[in-house]
């Protein structure tokens, strides 16, 4: 079934009404999806039961008694990155599992590793923390890496590893993840996917030899939690200390050694109960009206009074970022969107991508459950000029 808006559809219109149902009422025109998305009642409801349990039996008690959905939950991420199980991390975050990685990766001192240009400025730290040198990957004027060119630079400027962001935090792009993946594969070049702003919103490709990612964003999961997916051709090569924890008995190998044994096991429940909730829904429907949402919003907002979207029309995401008009201040804006019109959207700044940016510009990122009407109301409080006839792209 789908909606009918003027000039086009948006598709999957029960799986709409189903998500905002499964949720308790926004107070605010929740357009902020990308930084941390609404969960649903079932998800808090797992989270506070299983804190009630710990108060009941105990907190290690707690957590083996949960051990058949933490294991169900990591073979749902490994499956959805192309891997197993076994291969799979829970950490507190997406940034702990790069630190994570990178703190027991075998580099020598002043290895490379390459990177769009566009590069999240938290990663960027860490590769520099842990003593890589950056070294950029060929691009288009998007951001996006040219596959065509790509080959020729590696073999130029072998790096110790290829790691890309599959949909960066600053544009609502993605990158040809797969088609760099095979690439990579064919110098034997390790490569790793940040699947942060990708799981959940676009299909993820299968054969990278480590994928992360967290939970508060696309899958609707808690904060505080995110997880890490390793192939066992990196994973023999990372020097994980044995762990020390007297409460860990258990013989685990280094990839389940990248996981913190304290940790909040609340949230990676309910990480759990979201990606069931995310898989019940149907991935590709899912993936189809995230991207009808995007082309929507593109269609609507681009170059209304000024402001200009980033992505193309047609763009598979449904995050777009709004450059500003000349003379007109993104922060002020997001402010003001906020206090007077009840509109949440992102600001994001120059850090996020400093490689990139050269101004802070604003990211729309809606969920399932965002309406046509919350589209309008981001669009007037813009002051873009009210919608006039057909102007939504079919499909």
């Amino acid at each position: 079934m789908t909606e009918q808006v003027p000039g086009g559809t948006l598709p999957h219109a029960a799986l709409g009404r189903a998500w905002l149902a499964a949720r308790v009422a926004a107070e605010v025109v929740y357009l902020d999806h990308a930084a941390c998305s609404r969960q649903s009642q079932q998800t808090q409801n797992a989270v506070t039961a299983y804190c009630r349990r710990e108060a009941e039996i105990g907190g290690y008690e707690a957590e083996a008694e949960a051990a058949a959905l933490l294991d169900r939950g990591r073979a749902a991420i490994g499956e959805l990155v192309g891997m197993a199980g076994s291969d799979v991390a829970f950490t507190t975050s997406a940034s702990s599992a790069l630190n994570g990685l990178l703190r027991y990766w075998p580099i020598e001192p002043g290895q490379e590793v390459g990177c769009a240009p566009g590069e999240y400025g938290p990663s960027l730290a860490a590769f520099e923390s842990h003593g890589f040198r950056v070294r950029a990957l060929p691009v288009d004027p998007l951001g996006r890496v040219d596959v065509d060119r790509l080959r020729r630079h590696l073999r130029d400027h072998r790096p110790a590893l290829v790691h890309l962001t599959h949909v960066p935090s600053h544009r609502g792009i993605e990158q040809p993840a797969g088609h760099v993946g095979d690439v990579c594969r064919s110098l034997d070049i390790p490569f790793i996917i940040d699947a942060a702003q990708a799981l959940g919103q676009v299909a993820l490709p299968v054969g990278a030899d480590a994928v992360y990612g967290t939970s508060r964003k696309w899958l609707c999961g808690p904060r505080g939690v995110g997880f890490v997916a390793v192939g066992p051709r990196v994973a023999a090569t990372l020097h994980v200390p044995e762990a020390t924890d007297p409460h860990d008995t258990s013989e685990r190998g280094p990839v389940a050694r990248l996981e913190p044994t304290e940790a909040h096991i609340g949230g990676r429940i309910g990480l759990c109960v979201a990606i069931d909730q995310w898989l019940d829904a149907a991935p590709e429907h899912v993936r189809d009206r995230l991207a009808a949402l995007g082309r929507m919003i593109r269609a609507c907002l681009d170059d209304s009074t000024g402001w200009r979207t980033v992505e193309p029309l047609d763009e598979p995401t449904a995050a777009t970022t709004l450059l500003p008009p000349h003379g007109t201040n993104a922060a002020e804006t997001q402010a003001r969107l906020l206090a007077k019109h009840g509109i949440l959207v992102a600001l994001v700044p120059t850090s996020r991508a400093p490689g990139e940016m050269t101004e802070p510009v604003l990211r729309v990122s809606p969920h399932l459950d965002t309406s046509e009407a919350d589209i309008d109301a981001l669009a007037t409080a813009l002051s873009c000029r009210p919608r006039e006839g057909p102007k939504y792209p079919a499909g």
